[in-house]
Parts: C-alpha cells; structure tokens; sequence
C-alpha cells in the first residue's frame, strides 16, 4: 500500500507538467486543429535564458518570472512569423510548418550557441524531502502538483468566465459562426498563443529547476510529453488533455517501479506500447470530442 501511494504521488508531480504541456498543446489545436510539433521550443528558448540569468548570477526567483515571459514572448513570435502567413492553408501545411519552426530554432542554437550541454545552478530545495508516515514526499512534487492545481483553476475561471474565454471556446466548436457572431479571430489565435506560452512557460520553470541543464534540442522531450498527453486525453479536450498528463505521469512511474530492473530501461518503449492499444480501442483518446470544420 505504502509503495502504491508513493507512486501515486510522484506520478502525479510528473504527470502535472505534462498536463500543463498537454494542456497547451490542446489549446492551440482547438482553435487552429493545429498539432503544435513546435511548442517544446518554448522550454529551449526558455532554457537558454534561464541558463544566461542563472549563469549571471540572477536567482531563481527572478528567473521564474524570465521563464514565464520568455516562453510567452515565443509564442507570440512563432505565430506572427510563421503561422499567422499559413492560416489558412491544409492541414497538412501547419503541421509541416510546425516541425518547420522546430527544426530553425534547434538550427539557430546550433549555429549561434552551441551544440554543448548547458549547465545552470538548481534550486536547492529540489531534491529534499519531507516524510508523511512511512512515505517520502520530495517538496519538488507537492509545489508542482499544487501550483498546477492553480494554474488548472485559474484556466477554468479564464474560459468560463471571461470573455476572452467564450470567444475562445465559441472559435473552438465553430470559428465561422464565431467569426459572424463579432469574435476577432486574430485576436482569439494571438490570445490562444498568448495562453499555450503561458502553460508552456510554468511547465518549463519546473521541467528546468528538475534538468538544471538545457541544449538545442531540450524542446522535443516536453513537446512529445505534451503532445502524447493531449492524444490520450483527447485532442481538441482540454479536460482530456489535463487527465492525459496525468494517466502518463503515472504510467511512467508505475511501470518503472514495477519492471523487472532487466527492462526498466524500457519503460518509455512499455509506454508507448500501452499508448498504441489504447489507440486500437479508442482512436479518439480517453474523452471523444466532436470537431467542427477549421476555417
């Protein structure tokens, strides 16, 4: 009972950033149907001036911040260059232009920076622990899974009830009827970038402060995290796309605890496997949405 319980808990601090990954990811999708292959470069960029204001001798607490607003900053700009030219283009042609926006930031860093490992200091608070019986709770999981829990709060009081938050689910069932009815579709796109930054942004202040270290291609990990999160729970689903960085975060830590130490290694290959059956059973992932025609 006692490891069950453990494994719960550190399944739900990992499973928390990927939820607010996923999350990101499904915004973006429902107001585009745009599967965002370039939202990990949000935590790349957010690394490398992370790494510059720790490297500077800047603390964490103002590097949060920085992180914040850096991821959000991207977005914004990765829109207005790239996606804003090809709006209304196929389907296909976002989703190439987004693995596009992948490949030139990584490319940039590469040319520019370094291909080298980037180390900055983490907060030494990271690994410590506190105990609750027999459990051992890492201080890192429960500021995670709480601020997390704001963070989903917050969201829900933003798209029930804002109007920012109605434009942007009345342009997620129909953006034509929305767009007659008033709704400023660039405002709303914009909005949803602004926001997806946002997610990206408080995920990658955690993702950094656990890695301590960030390189060219520190962005496809989290991208695949999200990505994965927002197909299991459903795209177009923002309450799928929270339960799916959750159902992952635990998978993770579950099949990892419980493989033979022979195959642990295996876990993300294990993963993935169950991710494939569960396509199978239920293509639409764990919460089937409806999705109206992009236009």
């Amino acid at each position: 009972m006692t490891e069950l319980l453990q494994n719960l808990i550190d399944g739900l601090g990992r499973g928390s950033i990927y939820a607010l990954l996923a999350l990101g990811v499904a915004v973006i999708f429902g107001v585009m149907h745009l599967l965002n292959f370039a939202h990990g470069e949000l935590i790349t960029v957010s690394g490398y001036a992370a790494m510059w204001a720790l490297t500077s001798g800047v603390s964490w607490w103002l590097a949060v911040p920085l992180i914040i607003v850096v991821s959000i900053a991207t977005s914004l700009v990765i829109e207005r260059v790239a996606f804003s030219r090809v709006r209304g283009a196929s389907d296909f042609t976002l989703l190439l232009t987004s693995f596009g926006v992948h490949f030139v930031v990584q490319a940039i860093f590469l040319l520019y920076v370094s291909a080298s490992v980037k180390n900055f200091p983490r907060p030494g608070w990271v690994s410590n622990t506190y105990s609750i019986g027999s459990l051992k709770v890492e201080w890192f999981d429960t500021v995670v899974i709480l601020v997390t829990l704001i963070t989903l709060a917050a969201v829900t009081y933003l798209l029930q009830r804002t109007m920012f938050g109605l434009s942007l689910r009345a342009a997620a069932a129909d953006f034509d009827t929305a767009r007659l009815m008033g709704v400023n579709s660039n405002n709303v796109i914009r909005g949803a970038f602004a926001l997806s930054g946002l997610l990206a942004g408080i995920a990658g202040v955690f993702w950094l402060m656990r890695a301590g270290q960030t390189q060219p291609s520190a962005g496809i990990d989290p991208m695949l995290k999200g990505v994965l999160a927002a197909l299991i729970g459903g795209l177009g689903s923002l309450r799928g796309a929270v339960l799916g960085g959750f159902v992952l975060g635990l998978a993770e830590v579950v099949l990892r605890s419980q493989l033979p130490d022979s195959i642990a290694s295996l876990t993300e290959g294990v993963v993935f496997a169950l991710i494939a059956l569960l396509f199978i059973f239920r293509p639409g992932g764990l919460i089937t949405v409806a999705h109206a025609e992009r236009v």
